[in-house]
Formats: structure tokens, C-alpha cells, sequence
């Protein structure tokens, strides 16, 4: 570090935040350092490097730099108003505090914003990388903001994205769906089913049909194995389409991410959980005394800043030859819509 110091005419601590990409330090000068350290064949040494994380883990983290948090969602307020995306969103927040980084908030869909516009915000707030958040109805980006992602490190939150493929951290979808089939399995059900927005799964590219039909190969006979039901929005239209598809399928417990379908089997006169068990796919705590999968969506989102703030430090922006991902474990919550 003393030699690169020397040839780039700067002090050791220069070369030290150059190299773990301070915004503190000026661009050319972080350039200056990297190619002296190239040409050096300087190697960060992981011993060192991991000494000095945890020495930061155990003091007060000073100011860093600044994440743009994009939220991707169709509606300007989902941040705060969607029922899902502000875990996510509180997950970014935590983390990015504990790592000393400030978030600065905006939203995708900004009427009259060409990305020109996008970029000169970005650059004058000193923006290191983009965290977007809540992209929900395919996955795909729009094509016109591509230089932002190529020009700044990006990660997408929550879902895959096709276009561009960018490195994502989500829930494990298929997992998730696998082992709620397994515990229903284990208490005595049967006759498990699957009541799911087919939009939803598009979404996650049927990874939660995945797990279910997975489970249903493995586990139930096939004169047991029920066909799922995606559509939900029609039934929220028409009852009659849920309980045609019920009455053929005759289901003893059904995996969903909706609470309406408890007051559908109740319309029906069955009993919750005495005739048919309930299990939530998305189990929060302010749902009440559900059965189900809590897929820690704040853990998504904390790992999310963890992977940008590693994409920042190594220089890596424009769409991954590679794209990573990370999958984040879900856990099972005992409620009181199933059987005991």
C-alpha cells in the first residue's frame, strides 16, 4: 500500500478508501490508485480485510455514501402502502443504517424523466449503486434506462429480471412452497392444495407451483393429488369459480398468499381448521393467528445492500456476464388454521 502511495502521490489512507471505493475519494483519483495496484499486482489480503470488518462491526459507522432506493412498483406510494414491499423496503433501510450508507428514495416511473435526467440527479448526489425495489408485474426493466444500469452497480430486490439480467436476492420460493407441502404432510393432510394468482406465480417464474407440485410427486398418491387454482381474480368476481374447482378437488388444506379464501371456505359452510386447513405462503404477524411460511422479506432486503455495497467495492456495474443470486430461507410459523 506504501508503494502505491508513492506512485499516485497520495497518503496511505487515500490508497486504503481508493481502493474500498470511499465515495469520500474523488473518481480520478480512485482510478489512479486502482491501475497503480494492478500494475503492483496488489491483492486485498482476506485476513486482513475480514480483521477490519469486524473492528467496523463494533464501533459507530460513519457516513459512507448514497444508495438510490428505486421503487419499481406501478404505484407512486407502495413503499408505504403495498402489503408486501415495505419489508423489503424497511430491510434496505436497517442495513443500509448499520453500514453507514444513506438512502435516497425515487420512483421508476416519473412521468417526462428521460434518463439524461436520471443520471445528472444520480451523479450530483453522489450515488454509488441502485437497489430497486418492488417490481411486480413482470420482470422485465424498461429498455430506456439502461445507461443507469450500466453506468452504476444495480441489484434488484425481491424477483428475477429478464431483461436485462441483473444479480437479484429473493425469497427461495420453490423451498418454501416444498416444505409448507412437507408439514402439511407431517400433520396429517392428505388432500393438499394450491390457490395462487397465476400473475403471482408468472411473477417468481412458478417457482411456488414448483415446490407444490414437487411435494404432491413425492409425497401423495396420485388418486389424492389435487389440480391447483390460479384463478383467483375471477373468483373474486364470481365465488362460483372457487367452489366448482373446490368441489371437484375436495381439498383438507390449501396453500395460498390471500386471506379472502378463509371467508370463501367459511361462505361455503366449512369450518377453519375442524374441516380444512389454511396455510399462508407470505405469514406476517399482524395476519392474526395463521398457519404458515414466514419468508423473512427484511432479511431480502438487508442482504440486498449487503450484495450492492460488494458490487460497489469491486467496481462492478453494467448487466453481470454471471448474474448472482441469493435465496433467502423461509421458516414455518405454527397458527390456528391448521389442525394440531
Amino acid at each position: 500500500m506504501a508503494d502505491i502511495a508513492r506512485i499516485t502521490g497520495v497518503s496511505k489512507n487515500t490508497v486504503s478508501l481508493a481502493l474500498r471505493g470511499s465515495s469520500r475519494v474523488r473518481e480520478d483519483t480512485r482510478q489512479r490508485v486502482e491501475q497503480a495496484a494492478r500494475k503492483l499486482g496488489y491483492r486485498l489480503n482476506p485476513t486482513v480485510a475480514h480483521l477490519m470488518a469486524e473492528l467496523r462491526q463494533n464501533r459507530t459507522v460513519g457516513f459512507q455514501a448514497t444508495l438510490a432506493m428505486i421503487n419499481a412498483h406501478e404505484t407512486r406510494d407502495a413503499f408505504t402502502t403495498h402489503p408486501t414491499i415495505p419489508i423489503y423496503v424497511e430491510g434496505c433501510r436497517q442495513r443500509a443504517k448499520h453500514l453507514g450508507y444513506k438512502l435516497d428514495e425515487f420512483w421508476m416511473h416519473e412521468p417526462d424523466m428521460p434518463v439524461g435526467r436520471w443520471q445528472s440527479i444520480f451523479r450530483a448526489r453522489n450515488i454509488r449503486g441502485l437497489l430497486i425495489v418492488g417490481l411486480m408485474r413482470g420482470n422485465r426493466l424498461p429498455s430506456r434506462l439502461a445507461p443507469l444500469w450500466e453506468e452504476f452497480p444495480t441489484l434488484v430486490t425481491g424477483v428475477r429480471t429478464r431483461d436485462p439480467e441483473l444479480s437479484y436476492t429473493c425469497s427461495d420460493h420453490h423451498t418454501l412452497a416444498l416444505k409448507a407441502f412437507e408439514k402439511a404432510v407431517e400433520l396429517g393432510y392428505q388432500r393438499p392444495a394450491l390457490v395462487l394468482d397465476r400473475v403471482i406465480d408468472e411473477l417468481i417464474e412458478g417457482r411456488f407451483t414448483a415446490g407444490f407440485l414437487t411435494g404432491q410427486s413425492r409425497l401423495i398418491p396420485i388418486r389424492h393429488r389435487t389440480r391447483p387454482f390460479y384463478d383467483v381474480e375471477a373468483a373474486r368476481k364470481e365465488r362460483e369459480v372457487f367452489t366448482r374447482w373446490f368441489k371437484r378437488n375436495r381439498p383438507d388444506v390449501i396453500f395460498t398468499l390471500y386471506h379472502e379464501v378463509k371467508r370463501w371456505v367459511q361462505d361455503m359452510g366449512l369450518r377453519v381448521p375442524q374441516d380444512v386447513g389454511l396455510i399462508q405462503y407470505e405469514w406476517r404477524a399482524d395476519h392474526g393467528a395463521w398457519t404458515g411460511m414466514d419468508q423473512r422479506n427484511d432479511l431480502v432486503g438487508a442482504t440486498a445492500v449487503d450484495m450492492l455495497v460488494s458490487m460497489i467495492h469491486h467496481n462492478a456495474h453494467g448487466v453481470p456476464d454471471y448474474p448472482v443470486a441469493t435465496l433467502i430461507g423461509s421458516q414455518w410459523i405454527e397458527g390456528g388454521t391448521t389442525k394440531g
